[in-house]
């Protein structure tokens, strides 16, 4: 049986370094695995406006700021043209290791609305993702939890990205956002929303030791 793994976190939390790290150590051990990262920028229509969004790009030719609920279609939207390719990697592998999931479009976009709000869009877009357009649940979600000042350092350390040259993103930019992220996963961590949830303390642990825990999660 398929093991799906959906490691989770803010930017910079360390999720893409994380997966590899935990394919590669599965892989040592015998063990069939693959990376499927989302977005896939370059891949899907969702992907290729998502890093126009990202890039501040989009807002600029609509002239003003794309609502949450927008955002949340296009991350949806990403992963709905992507279904061939999760099937595949789950036909094919004991475990696939997704580099951000449904997770994540919940924590960013409720982090964009006011407080009482925040509960409903979490549902909308639960419902959305795993419901009118049938992707998989995770059968376990690491939450990389990662202080948002260590994370913002990492980020300066990235590589440069296909959909922006800017150091941070228009994600990243927002500090208060992250903050806010921060606080919805693990508020979602807390309640194991959408299905089993473990929280994993990042950098400054090595990737590492990083690497090891969640391979002794999945068994």
């Amino acid at each position: 049986m398929t093991v799906l793994l959906a490691i989770e976190g803010g930017d910079g939390a360390g999720k893409g370094t994380a997966a590899t790290n935990v394919v590669e150590r599965l892989r040592a051990a015998g063990r069939s695995a693959t990376v499927v990262s989302f977005p896939r920028y370059a891949e899907t229509v969702g992907g290729l406006v998502l890093g126009d969004l990202l890039a501040g790009r989009l807002a600029e030719r609509l002239g003003g700021a794309v609502t949450p609920e927008a955002a949340a279609v296009l991350y949806a939207l990403d992963r709905f043209e992507s279904r061939g390719v999760l099937a595949e990697a789950l036909r094919d592998h004991e475990v696939v290791v997704l580099d951000r999931y449904i997770a994540s479009n919940m924590a960013y976009q409720a982090a964009k609305v006011p407080a009482h709000a925040a509960e409903a869009l979490m549902a909308w877009i639960l419902e959305l993702e795993r419901g009118q357009f049938g992707m998989p649940a995770a059968d376990l979600t690491v939450y990389l939890d990662t202080p948002v000042d260590v994370a913002r350092g990492l980020i300066a350390q990235k590589r440069a990205r296909a959909y922006t040259d800017r150091t941070f993103d228009e994600n990243e930019a927002d500090v208060a956002l992250q903050v806010r992220v921060r606080e919805n996963y693990a508020a979602m961590a807390a309640a194991g929303l959408g299905g089993r949830w473990v929280t994993v303390a990042g950098a400054p642990r090595t990737t590492a030791e990083v690497a090891e825990e969640i391979v002794g999660l999945v068994g």
